[in-house]
């Protein structure tokens, strides 16, 4: 299974967030990593939670526009270079990373990195060709 991402659409106002946080708590849904991006009307939160079905329909039955985006949660060695290693193969193959974001699950062992590609077969192959363990959406909800 590959794995995905639950992205909702803010308005940039005080106390949206705590809306999404709260329907979480209520609904025991687990943050496992997360990463928002704004402008000065509206955000865009992208989360990998423990249950992205429950989620979604917990948001959309709260008014929230929520949408889960097809994402590659790759291993990378937490040291200089780790993501480096990555981006070199990617680039070299013409790969374009359109965003990412990261979570340490114990410092100075692995890090996941969070991609969304341009070509995600693409990319899973030539991670997997290089060796790179490309983690199962089953696996990364577990985290």
């Amino acid at each position: 299974m590959n794995a995905e991402q639950i992205s909702i659409f803010l308005e940039n106002t005080p106390g949206r967030l705590v809306e999404v946080t709260r329907i979480f708590e209520a609904g025991g849904i687990n943050i496992r990593a997360l990463s928002l991006a704004d402008t000065s009307d509206f955000g865009i939160l992208r989360l990998i939670v423990n249950d992205n079905e429950t989620a979604k329909r917990l948001l959309q039955e709260k008014g929230f526009t929520v949408r889960l985006t097809e994402v590659v949660a790759v291993e990378v060695a937490d040291r200089p270079g780790g993501l480096h290693a990555i981006l070199v193969a990617l680039a070299a193959a013409g790969v374009n990373v359109e965003y990412m974001y990261a979570f340490v699950r114990q410092s100075g062992r692995n890090a996941v990195m969070i991609f969304r590609f341009d070509d995600t077969r693409k990319a899973e192959s030539i991670l997997r060709e290089r060796g790179m363990r490309v983690i199962d959406g089953n696996d990364l909800a577990a985290m």
